[in-house]
C-alpha cells in the first residue's frame, strides 16, 4: 500500500502505546455482542468509568484525571478522544483479549462507516484457525493471506501458531483505517513480517497463498456499512465472492479457511445452496458445517430477514491437492 500519512502513523503510534501500558497493567477484557453490550450498560445508564476496563473495554465516559497523563496523550495524538457537553471524555477505541493477545478494535457503538469491528464472530473465527492449523501445521515460510482483516487478529493468530516460524503475512482490506488498527496489533503481537493492502478483495493482492482466512460481513444491513453489510438477498455476497476467487489463489496443498454467517430461510441453507456446485464442479476436498445454529437474532426484526428462521455461524474449508 502508499506510505501512510501522517495522521495514519500517529493513530498507529497511539495505539501501540496504549496496547502496551494495557498489557503492562494486566488488563483483560472480552467483549461481548452489541446486544449484550447495550443490556449491560442499560443497567446503570450513564454511569462514568471508575477503572481501565470500562474506559477501554466497556465504552463508558470518564472523568480528568481518571488516566494518567500519557495514556491521555497518546489518545489525543491518535484522534482517540471524544469530548461530551457533561465534561466527561470517551476513548474511541477498545482493546480486547484474544489468545493471549490484546486486539484494538473500534469503541461501541459500532456505528461509523470505517469502524473496526472485534467480538464474539472473532473468538470463533479464531478458534477455526486454531484447529485447522492443528489438524494441518504450516510448512515452513507459508505464506498467509487474511482477507477482509480489520484488525488483523485472524491472520496474526494464524502466524503466531506456526511451528515453523518464518511465516509470510499479508493483511487486506478496504478500509484504511482498518489497516492501522492491524498494524499496530501487528507490532503489540511481535510479528514483523507483515504486508499490509488496501484491497477490495483481492483486487491488489498479488501471487497464491498457502492458507487464506476470511471472516467477511455477512449481515444485510440496511445502512451498509462496510464491516456489516456483506451484499446478496441474505448478506452472502462477499462470502460467496471471497470462496470462488480465493480457490483460485491458493498454492499447491493450500487452504482457504472461510468463517461466515448464513440466513436459513425455511430450513434451507441459501448460502451453502449457492456455494455447492462451484465447489463440486472444482473437485477439491471441501467441508462446510454450521458453528453456531443461532447468532445474531436481533436481526430478524429487521425486514430483510422477515422470511429468515435464524442466522447460522459457518465454516467452509477448501484444500488444494498438492504437497
Amino acid at each position: 500500500m502508499n506510505a501512510p500519512a501522517p495522521a495514519e502513523l500517529a493513530l498507529t503510534d497511539a495505539l501501540l502505546v496504549l496496547g502496551r501500558w494495557l498489557r503492562q497493567t494486566g488488563y483483560h477484557f472480552t467483549t461481548a455482542t452489541p446486544a449484550t453490550h447495550a443490556r449491560v450498560l442499560a443497567r446503570d445508564p450513564g454511569r462514568p468509568a471508575r477503572d481501565l476496563r470500562d474506559v477501554f473495554g466497556w465504552s463508558r465516559p470518564f472523568p480528568d484525571g481518571l488516566l494518567p497523563d500519557a495514556a491521555m496523550a497518546a489518545l489525543r495524538r491518535g484522534g482517540l478522544l471524544d469530548s461530551s457537553r457533561d465534561g466527561l471524555q470517551r476513548s474511541r477505541v477498545r482493546f480486547s483479549s484474544l489468545g493471549g493477545q490484546l486486539f484494538a478494535h473500534s469503541a461501541y457503538p459500532t456505528t461509523d462507516e470505517d469502524a473496526v469491528f472485534f467480538g464474539p464472530d472473532t473468538c470463533r473465527f479464531a478458534d477455526l484457525i486454531r484447529a485447522e492449523l492443528e489438524r494441518q501445521p504450516l510448512r515452513p515460510a507459508a505464506r498467509v493471506l487474511d482477507l477482509g482483516c480489520g484488525g488483523g487478529p485472524g491472520g496474526l493468530l494464524a502466524a503466531r501458531q506456526s511451528r515453523e516460524g518464518g511465516t509470510r503475512l499479508v493483511l487486506a482490506d478496504i478500509n484504511p483505517r482498518a489497516l492501522r488498527f492491524a498494524a499496530a496489533n501487528a507490532a503489540l503481537a511481535g510479528i514483523e513480517d507483515v504486508a499490509l493492502v488496501h484491497s477490495d478483495l483481492f483486487s491488489a493482492v498479488d501471487g497464491t497463498f498457502d492458507l487464506i482466512v476470511s471472516n467477511p460481513p455477512y449481515l444485510n444491513d440496511a445502512a451498509q456499512r462496510t464491516y456489516r453489510h456483506g451484499g446478496g438477498d441474505w448478506g452472502e455476497g462477499l462470502s460467496e465472492r471471497i470462496a470462488a476467487d480465493g480457490i483460485d489463489r491458493l498454492a499447491p496443498g493450500g487452504r482457504l479457511v472461510l468463517y461466515t454467517g448464513a440466513a436459513i430461510v425455511d430450513g434451507r441453507d441459501p448460502l451453502a445452496e449457492g456455494l455447492a456446485p462451484l465447489l463440486q464442479a472444482r473437485g477439491w476436498p471441501w467441508h462446510y458445517r454450521e458453528l453456531d445454529p443461532d447468532v445474531f437474532g436481533e436481526e430478524l426484526d429487521e425486514p430483510a430477514y422477515a422470511r429468515a428462521e435464524r442466522i447460522a455461524a459457518v465454516a467452509l474449508v477448501v484444500q488444494r491437492p498438492g504437497p
